[in-house]
């Protein structure tokens, strides 16, 4: 990375808050603040302080919202942030948009930044759609000039002609986004940041929107810092990933492996009786699963209890654990998901008429799948057992990764690789008539 293609530099960033309170806290914590600073001490307070983890009770009134944040930003470079909600994507984004400053470390940029952080952010609702246009411009410091040129394409992009001449309180919330973005975009701001504002905006709006950020970073050699929890969005847009978990920097890298690293952190491999103490279920619990493990015939041998499936392979094996608190009847599915946790198939003891009757206590259950034709990449399975009156006795989402392994699955002494769409892999014959 070139020094001068270097356009945000983010230094030791840490953002700490006082949980219930405005501002910095007591008069008393002020003053003690104020000393420190003309002793030429540390701040006492920053010692303190606890890891930004809203899923747990704390000890410490002060929580760090991040802690140690460190990257650089390229000229032209689409930068897309995720994580959990509360993990301090949004209080870093205020502070790279300087609606905040961070309690330690620094911020340095180069040119004008323009951000779109929450429905009506930098509006006036007492003034128009174009009145707010003009005041947007020379928020960024643009002559009237330079936005009256940039008017009619604002206006037609944003797709609000009709009411640019009333009040934005008028505005739905749809209306006042694109209005937003088509500001924040056409006003050619050199680092263009971007939260979730736009999930509230169609789906028209939100093609277009990121067509308009691609348009943006790679014609005009602008930076965009995206954040969603689409994931299909992050992966079409972006070129390089960061990931946030409670406060802290847990990843920067390649896209595609950052999607893969978000979406199976809460997963577990499969091992010895992993499911037992899986936390993330429901039904009633009559019924659990324990365990789950894969095996599968390829060329004529038996891999058993492998981590990983072949794509080619004659049969497929899941076999199940499952403990039961009595003897009972019941439907019993797997089903199977792509890394982005959209559906791609199943096997269901419903669909195939089989009658599955547990006994009180430990069951082992085998489904087979013939000619497995997924191509090779990382699979979520989900199970779900219900009696016959569809109460639902265990349910784990995405619980297991099943990894499935490029061969030759067209017996041409090639494996598959390059351009792949789809899912399924599916064996053809070409004719040619000359």
């Amino acid at each position: 990375m070139k020094k001068d293609d270097v356009i945000l530099k983010v230094e030791d960033v840490s953002k700490q808050y006082r949980l219930g309170t405005l501002g910095t806290g007591t008069i008393s914590h002020d003053f003690n603040r104020f000393l420190a600073k003309i002793r030429g001490k540390e701040d006492p307070y920053l010692k303190i302080g606890e890891t930004n983890d809203r899923s747990k009770k704390g000890k410490s009134e002060y929580v760090w919202a991040l802690k140690d944040i460190n990257f650089e930003v390229e000229r032209g470079e689409v930068l897309g942030i995720i994580g959990k909600n509360g993990a301090g994507k949004s209080t870093l984004l205020k502070i790279l948009s300087k609606v905040t400053g961070p309690t330690t470390g620094s911020i340095k940029s180069k040119g004008r930044i323009a951000s779109l952080l929450e429905v009506g952010t930098g509006f006036h609702s007492e003034m128009t759609g174009k009145e707010n246009i003009f005041l947007n411009g020379a928020i960024l410091g643009m002559t009237k000039k330079e936005i009256q040129s940039k008017l009619d394409e604002i206006i037609s992009f944003s797709g609000c002609e009709r009411y640019i001449d009333t009040p934005v309180k008028r505005y739905s919330s749809g209306m006042t986004v694109r209005l937003a973005f088509a500001i924040a975009a056409y006003l050619e701001p050199d680092i263009l940041i971007v939260d979730e504002v736009l999930a509230v905006g169609d789906a028209e709006f939100q093609k277009k929107a990121i067509g308009k950020m691609q348009d943006i970073s790679n014609n005009n050699g602008r930076t965009v810092i995206f954040v969603s929890h689409d994931m299909a969005a992050i992966q079409s847009l972006c070129t390089r990933l960061i990931i946030l978990k409670n406060g802290v920097l847990n990843f920067i890298g390649d896209v595609n492996s950052g999607i893969s690293e978000y979406l199976n952190s809460s997963i577990k491999k499969t091992d010895t009786a992993i499911l037992c103490d899986y936390e993330d279920r429901q039904g009633n619990g009559k019924a659990k699963f324990l365990d789950i493990k894969f095996s599968c015939l390829y060329k004529n041998r038996l891999y058993k209890n492998c981590s990983e499936i072949f794509s080619g392979s004659e049969k497929v094996f899941f076999d199940l654990e499952i403990n039961s608190e009595n003897k009972t009847s019941i439907n019993l599915s797997v089903d199977i998901s792509d890394s982005k946790q959209i559906p791609v198939s199943n096997v269901s003891s419903e669909f195939t008429n089989t009658d599955i009757i547990l006994k009180k206590g430990i069951n082992y259950l085998r489904f087979t799948i013939n000619d497995l034709n997924l191509r090779a990449m990382d699979y979520k399975l989900s199970l779900w057992m219900a009696d016959k009156n569809y109460e639902v006795l265990d349910f784990l989402e995405h619980c297991i990764i099943m990894k499935v392994t490029e061969t030759d699955f067209f017996n041409t002494g090639k494996i598959p690789r390059g351009r792949q769409h789809g899912y399924l892999l599916l064996k053809n014959k070409v004719d040619f008539q000359i």
